[in-house]
């Protein structure tokens, strides 16, 4: 289960990532540190929903 979470991360971090990158960018945010912090929590975030996602996963037997 831990090797389909990290392939799982590669995709659901980076969606999380690019939409809290969009979220600060729309805001007004547009210097290095508030999108850069923001894609950082974005792809730290992602780590539980990745493992939620793959124990789903494994749970249905898919």
């Amino acid at each position: 289960m831990f090797r389909l979470s990290l392939i799982l991360h590669l995709f659901i971090g980076s969606t999380i990532a690019g939409s809290a990158m969009v979220v600060a960018l729309t805001m007004g945010y547009d210097t290095l540190m508030p999108v850069m912090w923001s894609a950082i929590v974005g792809f730290i975030a992602s780590f539980p929903v990745s493992y939620l996602v793959a124990k789903k996963l494994y749970e249905s037997g898919a």
